[in-house]
């Protein structure tokens, strides 16, 4: 009965107490293994599951294994080759299905039985199922609960002796909420394993200080890790005075956090040390994996497979450790010199060298930490689990991240959009220029293949803050971490010195930001204490005589008005006023607005924060005043994002069935580039707007075609063609037979001395007016669909005005990318024109990201131009790519580690 095994649906998973778990299709020659497994069910969870306590486990065992994966589908849940959980459907009629499930008594109540009916649900639904049922029996209250916690829409009905259980098999956004929810409880779990053990080994911990291994354990032992902390080092009795043990078997008691530090060669014999001892969490600090190559791969997959197998979760290898500098635990588990101050900033850093540097500059700026982890390879725990994590930490109220790659940016947009709503998270991410243009044959791929912009794309969605360098991530985090976000653009600046305030102001206009105009009321009052050389325009310039008094009266004044959003202070030490008198009055005023008002200062000349600043009250100082307005200009972005709303992803009536059968026909055919027709078909499905056209053969039949169609657009049908216009592939405004016949033999022979083959000719009707706009898609392999919207026509890759936005587009998302274009005061109506429907040109972008989502066979698309006019919007032209994709659940995209 076996077909095919599908091997995408293999996902590794995280349980509710953080543990791991690989949940895969059944396969034939499971037998021995499922019967085993049948055979440890308690005599009750056999009476559950087969309404029998002496149930015939061999027969079971037999029919669970065989499988078609279509009609019979089932799932097996391990550890190592133990299989320890069960789910399966067998089809009943073309749309419905009867569901059975087992679990393991020592993992039931982890979680398994929901995993594996989301799973089996997402195979379901695709396989044209739509309802599950299940008999249950009346005492069996964890499986009914296990159906209703998972967000399902359950509906019971009673026969003698059962209960029948009814629910859609398809995946609720309820029932996603619920599987997001229950992955957020098991990162929270899986990093509560590291940064609070009750014990901890260093493995390779040294005698002698220098080495990574002596530095762990020393910084351990100085922090004062509320714990007992063992050495293991097999050629050593006793190691800076503590007693040392060979193994970490050897060790007395339980261990819950193994810190390795030992060559590569001996990672996985010890991670294995580990497993048999039963350790909960490896931070591996070793070298010697991925970074380095095939060999190092190959290490780094058998280290992994054995924390998989014994449900050990794993940070690294090739990192520099994790802190908690929580007073309840105090845990140093790196090679740092310096053990930050205690504060509410989590740090994720994916180097580690620079990660020392990380905690040197926090330490400097007095910017403490409530956690810092480096990474490393991220064979386990990566950067999206940590953010889950500090999203439910009270002890955090800042993300920073240092990133060189993402290992699933769709999962990273999912998490980042939804805790950035409450954390601000700022990131620097390195790789901005691009290591070489992709191979593509679109306006949009050449646009997106120019930079990281999908990175920024990202970033952009889900309210994370980038910044370039690590030294303005820290400016930013100084801001967040000590005053609110503005509530608008305005700024006030304050300054003792005329040069000093302009840079100040050229910066903040150049960051986005409004240095306002001050009323007559708030300069009438600054002129009431101000030398008359003084300006009390915005910059205020004190001028500098300025004493710390004025400061402390011109920051009150500027607070109380109604036109300021956040002041920039800026002192720059004059002969008579010294900057620590300067730096109390600031903190006094701040003690004392009328109102909530963000405050930066820039003491020039000064390193560092002058200690006035410092204490109770908490106010962020720069060295230039270009630094505090590109700070101050981050943090207003990210306050305009957290409360713009959230959006919602639309849901179109269209006909995804027969788009993928059209897909499915061309890819028969052979097909990368569809034809014309082929296009037009793909759109209706979709609701997209086509211009009117008809597909002529020869010039000839173009002649005849265009005789009933009025002023047409004569197109050359050339698959590998991209600039029509460049090669006169492009005739506009012609009209009667021979017009277009003789326009039609001249375009067929100009293209052909080019080197193109014509396939034939598409007469279009002309669409009169509207502004020229560019609507495409690029599959990124990593993103996923990316949809870009710009300015449309000949001059695309030219004028580079255009906004990227990764799917699924949500309506707030298509706003934000039309306004966001420099060319969008055509849209609104420019110099007399009409303004254009731009509700019309958000519905289309909706629209092509619903059907890229459904489709990511859809490699490339273009539609240039899409006309939006005063009423609607049509595409005029476009030309979709395809490229077989390996397909994948949603569900296991979600879950999946």
């Amino acid at each position: 009965m076996t077909s095919t095994y599908p091997s995408h649906r293999e996902a590794d998973v995280a349980l509710r107490d953080g543990s791991t778990i690989r949940v895969r299709p059944v396969r034939p020659e499971d037998r021995d293994a499922v019967l085993a497994f049948l055979g440890g069910l308690s005599v009750e969870s056999l009476w559950l599951r087969f309404f029998s306590g002496a149930a015939n486990v061999e027969r079971a065992a037999a029919w669970i294994v065989e499988v078609d994966y279509r009609d019979r589908y089932g799932l097996v849940a391990t550890t190592g080759d133990r299989i320890v959980g069960h789910g399966a459907y067998q089809r009943t009629d073309d749309a419905r299905a009867e569901i059975a499930f087992a679990v393991a008594d020592e993992m039931q109540g982890k979680g398994l039985g929901t995993i594996l009916l989301g799973h089996l649900a997402e195979v379901a639904e695709s396989n044209g199922i739509r309802t599950f049922e299940a008999e249950v029996l009346p005492e069996n209250h964890k499986m009914v609960e296990v159906f209703r916690e998972s967000g399902f829409p359950v509906r019971l009905s009673s026969k003698p002796g059962t209960i029948c259980v009814e629910f859609p098999a398809s995946l609720s956004s309820e029932a996603l909420e619920r599987f997001e929810g229950r992955e957020r409880t098991a990162a929270g779990a899986a990093l509560k394993a590291f940064l609070f053990p009750t014990s901890v080994a260093v493995i390779g911990a040294s005698r002698s200080r220098g080495t990574i291994g002596g530095e762990v354990f020393h910084n351990l032992l100085v922090a004062g890790f509320n714990g007992p902390v063992y050495p293991v080092n097999p050629k050593a009795e006793v190691v800076q005075s503590v007693a040392a043990y060979h193994s970490i078997n050897d060790v007395p008691g339980p261990v819950d956090m193994a810190v390795i530090a030992v060559p590569a060669g001996a990672v996985v014999d010890v991670a294995e040390d580990c497993a048999r001892k039963g350790v909960r969490s490896l931070v591996v600090i070793s070298a010697g994996f991925s970074e380095t190559g095939t060999d190092g791969l190959r290490r780094q997959r058998r280290l992994l497979s054995v924390c998989r197998s014994s449900g050990m979760r794993l940070i690294g290898p090739n990192c520099m450790g994790i802190i908690n500098t929580s007073p309840a635990v105090m845990l140093n588990a790196t090679f740092a010199p310096l053990f930050p101050p205690n504060g509410r900033v989590g740090f994720l850093s994916q180097s580690g060298a620079l990660g020392l540097a990380v905690i040197d500059y926090a330490s400097q700026l007095g910017l403490g930490l409530s956690s810092f982890v480096s990474v490393g390879n991220k064979a386990d725990i990566s950067g999206n689990d940590l953010i889950q994590y500090w999203a439910d930490d009270d002890e955090t109220d800042l993300i920073l991240l240092y990133l060189e790659s993402f290992g699933n940016p769709r999962k990273f947009a999912r998490i980042a959009r939804q805790v950035a709503k409450t954390k601000p998270i700022i990131a620097v991410k390195s790789g901005r220029s691009a290591a070489g243009a992709r191979a593509t044959g679109s306006h949009t791929g050449a646009l997106i293949a120019a930079s990281d912009v999908t990175v920024d794309a990202l970033f952009k969605q889900t309210g994370v803050i980038r910044t370039d360098v690590l030294s303005e991530l820290f400016d930013v985090a100084s801001l967040l971490a000590n005053q609110p976000p503005p509530k608008g653009r305005r700024v006030g600046i304050i300054t003792n010195a005329g040069g000093p305030g302009i840079l100040c102001a050229d910066a903040c206009e150049a960051n986005g930001l409004e240095v306002a105009e001050l009323s007559e009321e708030v300069r009438t009052q600054l002129a009431s204490f101000l030398p008359a050389e003084a300006s009390t325009a915005n910059p205020v310039d004190m001028i500098a005589s300025a004493s710390a008094d004025d400061y402390r009266s011109a920051i009150l004044a500027l607070a109380a008005s109604d036109g300021i959003d956040a002041i920039v202070v800026i002192f720059i030490p004059p002969l008579v006023t010294e900057a620590e008198d300067v730096a109390r009055a600031i903190r006094e005023a701040v003690s004392n607005l009328p109102k909530e008002v963000p405050l930066l200062t820039v003491f020039m000349a000064a390193h560092g924060v002058p200690d006035a600043l410092r204490g109770v009250v908490r106010i962020p100082s720069y060295s230039f005043p270009e630094d505090a307005a590109r700070a101050l200009a981050r943090v207003v972005d990210y306050g305009i994002w957290r409360d713009a709303p959230k959006g919602t992803v639309p849901n179109f009536e269209v006909r995804a069935d027969e788009a993928a059968g059209l897909i499915a026909q061309a890819f028969a055919e052979d097909q990368s580039w569809l034809a014309p027709e082929q296009v037009a078909r793909l759109f209706d499905c979709y609701g997209l707007p086509f211009a009117r056209w008809r597909l002529a053969g020869t010039p000839e039949e173009a002649g005849e075609f265009a005789e009933s169609m009025g002023p047409i657009a004569l197109k050359a049908v050339s698959p590998n063609l991209v600039h029509k216009t460049e090669v006169g592939a492009v005739r506009l405004q012609l009209s009667g037979r021979e017009a277009v016949t003789t326009a039609a033999r001249e375009m067929e022979e100009r293209v052909g001395r080019m080197g193109h083959d014509v396939d034939g000719f598409v007469i279009q009707e002309m669409v009169p007016g509207g502004v020229e706009m560019l609507v495409g898609v690029v599959h990124d392999p990593s993103f996923g669909p990316v949809v870009a919207c710009g300015s449309g026509g000949v001059a695309v890759e030219l004028l580079k005005d255009v906004e990227v936005r990764i799917t699924p587009l949500t309506d707030e998302d298509a706003k934000e990318m039309v306004r966001s274009l420099a060319t969008y005061p055509l849209l609104e109506g420019y110099r007399g024109s009409a303004a254009a429907d731009v509700g019309a040109l958000e519905n289309l972008l909706l629209r092509v990201s619903t059907m890229v989502e459904n489709h990511p066979e859809i490699a490339e698309m273009d539609c240039n131009p899409v006309k939006v006019l005063p009423e609607g919007s049509i595409v005029v032209d476009a030309r979709v790519r395809l490229e077989v994709v390996e397909p994948g659940p949603p569900l296991a995209a979600r879950t999946r580690l």
